[in-house]
């Protein structure tokens, strides 16, 4: 009797140990749940008053409550009388062109250093790395004296700007160089038995199979433009017609200005976010992928 009662037990302590188990990893994963819910809900709290205070058309000033008394679309409206569509035009061309160019140069970049093996590549890999760990505002002033020269400042800041945002982009080379190297080099062996160019093998070959980088390497193009206030207003100097949105919105919020603007500019701050959240939101799983995928040692 007493062997049994000692089997018995025997047997269930691991049936314990697994619910124990199973209990404290709820418990984690409930914790975890409440923290990402909390961290969430204090994210999207400015974005939710933003969106609420667009709608308000009793007045244009702050006031002391979010949910407007009376709803409308005035302020959207109000936004054609003013510089913002030329701003939104001059940041998606700025954006747009600096998607392309700098998606073209950072693949190419990667696929020299991910395939190639040539004198000083390794230490021209590391002379980026250092350089790149330098940070931009040490040669704005510089930037700027050599735009003004060429005449791309002011009114004419969205080219200076194309310019400065490319320039260098062959620098951020990193992951999408991960991402090559994940790909196997028998590939390009085998087509360039079959007679395939360098070129071609990086077209039909490397590149449909790099979807998600790519896409990684356009979004992140493309939203670094979108979003620039610094440079951007730095190279506008005061210049509606050059400036981009984030600097003409934030025109809107002087002293002088904000009591007449407030609602209109949390439009524009709506009208800005729709388009990138949506490229964002529907492109997210390739975003996902290109970051993981090029998370390699290469």
């Amino acid at each position: 009797m007493a062997n049994k009662e000692l089997l018995d037990l025997n047997a269930s302590a691991p049936s314990k140990r697994h619910m124990g188990l199973r209990a404290s990893r709820a418990l984690s994963n409930t914790m975890i749940y409440i923290l990402l819910i909390t961290i969430s809900v204090i994210w999207l709290v400015p974005f939710v008053c933003i969106l609420l205070q667009s709608f308000r058309v009793e007045s244009t000033w702050q006031v002391g409550y979010v949910v407007p008394q009376q709803w409308g679309l005035d302020n959207y409206r109000n936004l054609f009388n003013t510089d913002f569509p030329r701003w939104y035009l001059n940041t998606f061309v700025a954006a747009l062109a600096t998607a392309v160019l700098q998606t073209v140069i950072v693949l190419c970049m990667s696929y020299t250093l991910s395939r190639f093996r040539f004198k000083m590549r390794k230490p021209l890999m590391r002379f980026m790395l250092i350089l790149g760990m330098f940070p931009g505002m040490l040669t704005m002033i510089i930037l700027y004296r050599v735009l003004k020269d060429l005449g791309m400042t002011q009114a004419n800041s969205v080219p200076g700007l194309i310019l400065v945002y490319i320039a260098s982009s062959g620098m951020g080379y990193y992951v999408s160089k991960g991402f090559f190297d994940t790909i196997p080099k028998s590939l390009d062996e085998a087509a360039r038995v079959d007679g395939a160019t360098r070129f071609q093998v990086l077209k039909k070959i490397i590149l449909p199979l790099s979807k998600p980088i790519v896409i990684y390497t356009i979004l992140t193009a493309f939203m670094g433009p979108w979003g620039d206030f610094v440079f951007a207003r730095y190279i506008a100097f005061g210049s509606s017609a050059g400036s981009n949105v984030a600097v003409g919105l934030y025109n809107w919020l002087n002293k002088d200005q904000i009591s007449q603007y407030y609602t209109t500019f949390c439009a524009g701050g709506v009208m800005v976010a729709i388009p990138v959240t949506i490229l964002f939101m529907s492109l997210q799983k390739y975003y996902v992928e290109g970051v993981t995928g090029g998370a390699v040692k290469g």
